[in-house]
């Protein structure tokens, strides 16, 4: 979990945007358009970052950071799926406390990780539902989108477990969805993202770490068993990676296991929606 496999008892210097791998950086990507926009939500309005392609029409993605939220590293991630041929937006989870970043970087976080769990407790899976209604009509209502194409999800972490809602929420424009570690998508409550795969019509990646997978070795095949029951894809995959080695400012980031997860994530998103 966010709290317990990536914050304890590690130390990270702070991000150097100009020090990640080559693949991320923005001198290798082409010309993009990139926007600060302000999304209407039933709880307020919702600051976000919208990148594209400089031109044209694209099929949308919706992209949900982890427990530090909008921050510079997860808009270089959004910038990098975006070169690939999407309009990607990225939400701030935590509009309802402020605009983002409330955290600069993941080592804000890890150096005042308690600060975050009163937000993300005010965050009801009932207001998932309705952001993801939200950003998915605005989605399709801006010019970079393309229409005839579904929409796209993924998140880290806890924003996993909100891109597993929001297929849920938007099963008629949610063809796939993506979970990197996710965190809390199997729970007790009758609103655990799990129970929610039998509402959607998406294909599913759900990339888990082995750090994660010891700690709950049932998650995995609760995960399959749902998608089995509901009819719908879903690879299943435990990565010889700790919990936080997709995201490029956290202690555990693993550039090899990460590209692996990455080139799944487009593989499905290229099939379901292309």
């Amino acid at each position: 979990m966010c709290d317990q496999n990536t914050a304890a008892g590690q130390s990270s210097p702070a991000f150097d945007p100009n020090a990640v791998a080559p693949q991320w950086q923005h001198a290798q990507l082409p010309a993009l358009r990139r926007a600060e926009v302000l999304i209407d939500t039933p709880d307020g309005k919702a600051n976000a970052y919208l990148v594209s392609p400089a031109e044209g029409r694209w099929p949308a993605v919706l992209m949900w950071p982890d427990i530090a939220g909008l921050r510079t590293a997860k808009r270089m991630m959004a910038d990098r799926l975006a070169a690939q041929g999407y309009t990607v937006l990225l939400v701030n989870i935590y509009y309802r406390e402020g605009v983002a970043p409330l955290y600069q970087q993941f080592t804000d976080w890890m150096n005042n990780k308690d600060s975050a769990w009163p937000m993300v407790a005010r965050i009801k899976p009932e207001g998932v539902a309705a952001d993801t209604v939200a950003y998915v009509n605005f989605l399709d209502q801006h010019a970079a989108t393309d229409t005839t194409k579904p929409v796209s999800t993924f998140g880290y972490c806890l924003g996993a477990s909100y891109a597993v809602r929001a297929a849920a929420a938007r099963a008629d424009r949610i063809a796939a969805a993506v979970s990197y570690h996710g965190a809390f998508l199997v729970t007790p409550q009758s609103t655990s993202p799990d129970k929610l795969i039998a509402h959607s019509k998406a294909a599913f990646h759900f990339a888990i770490g082995e750090d994660d997978d010891q700690q709950n070795p049932e998650e995995k095949d609760t995960l399959k068993q749902r998608a089995q029951e509901a009819g719908v894809q879903a690879d299943v995959q435990v990565y010889p990676a700790k919990h936080g080695w997709c995201v490029i400012d956290m202690p555990f980031y693993d550039d090899a296991q990460s590209e692996l997860a990455w080139s799944k994530m487009l593989a499905l998103f290229q099939q379901q929606t292309k």
